[in-house]
């Protein structure tokens, strides 16, 4: 058999420019048909979000299957995982699977890979142990896989990472970090250990709604999976905020933080506010109980976000 050509590794600037300043994040897409998804995937493209990061949980669609859909039905979009859990398929699948999708797409799929949380580790009967080196140990399997199949450009790979250790894996092995659950406090310290040039992507839920208490009681519902999470809490609490602050749902001064409300202009600033931090790319996860009440609240967004 002749030797394969090794393919091309985009670099962090390419990548930067390809996904462009803002995204969509989206575990709502998941409950859609096919045929939904591919026209949501068109018309987010329309509307100038450069990339759409799909979540992957036990209840949701295959992280890779899903991500073709949206590829199918777009043509410049970026399709990212955000994330694919290293605990739900071996490297070699996420390696080969990811391959796949990088040449089918002229290159538009980003593999972002995380290790999940143990509340959703467990019932797999994995045992939970040492992320970090299991993280180190996946990737490392990773590069070791032969793919024979054309492959002009190796897809980029991200970590979700929220911690120092993690964040410097994703700095030494891969194209960067998503963070999830995070205020632009944290972009800053995240900038700060990956250094300037490994691609930061923070995720920024938000409720388009100018009224407090209906806002913050939206924003507490989606927070209270997210707070039973330690992953999560121990990052807010290396950030300063403490178990009162955790408690009955929030406070008012953390689900602020976490969750932007109010105006598309209040949003925007927000937006901003992670740019200003050290953010390449922020994707942008409108709070609702639907993908299609999602995708209205992103058509209202878009001149503020993207100028579309």
């Amino acid at each position: 058999m002749a030797q394969q050509e090794q393919p091309r590794r985009v670099d962090t600037a390419a990548l930067k420019q390809r996904i462009g300043r803002v995204g969509v994040w989206s575990f709502a897409l998941s409950d859609e048909s096919a045929s939904f998804e591919r026209s949501a995937a068109a018309e987010l493209e329309d509307l100038g979000y450069g990339a759409v990061w799909l979540g992957e949980a036990p209840w949701t669609k295959e992280a890779l299957t899903h991500s073709a859909i949206l590829l199918s039905g777009s043509r410049r979009l970026v399709v990212a995982t955000g994330i694919a859990n290293i605990w739900a398929r071996d490297a070699t699948a996420a390696a080969n699977g990811a391959n796949t999708l990088a040449e089918a797409s002229g290159g538009r799929f980003l593999l972002g890979l995380g290790v999940s949380h143990r509340p959703l580790v467990q019932p797999r009967g994995e045992e939970y142990g040492g992320p970090l080196s299991r993280m180190r140990a996946y990737l490392d399997a990773m590069d070791r896989v032969e793919y024979h199949a054309p492959l002009p450009e190796a897809p980029p790979r991200m970590l979700a990472a929220l911690r120092g250790r993690m964040l410097e894996l994703s700095a030494e092995r891969t194209h960067g970090a998503h963070s999830y659950f995070v205020p632009p406090e944290h972009t800053a310290r995240a900038r700060a250990v990956l250094g300037p040039d490994p691609v930061l992507a923070p995720e920024q839920a938000l409720v388009l709604d100018v009224d407090a208490a209906r806002a913050r009681r939206a924003a507490r519902a989606y927070m209270a999976f997210y707070l039973a999470l330690p992953n999560y809490l121990n990052n807010l609490r290396e950030l300063g905020w403490s178990d009162e602050d955790f408690a009955d749902g929030g406070s008012d001064a953390l689900v602020d933080a976490i969750v932007v409300w109010g105006t598309p202009e209040t949003i925007a600033e927000r937006v901003r506010a992670h740019h200003d931090a050290g953010a390449d790319h922020v994707c942008v996860q409108p709070v609702t109980d639907t993908a299609g009440e999602q995708l209205e609240h992103l058509r209202i967004l878009a001149p503020a976000l993207t100028g579309q």
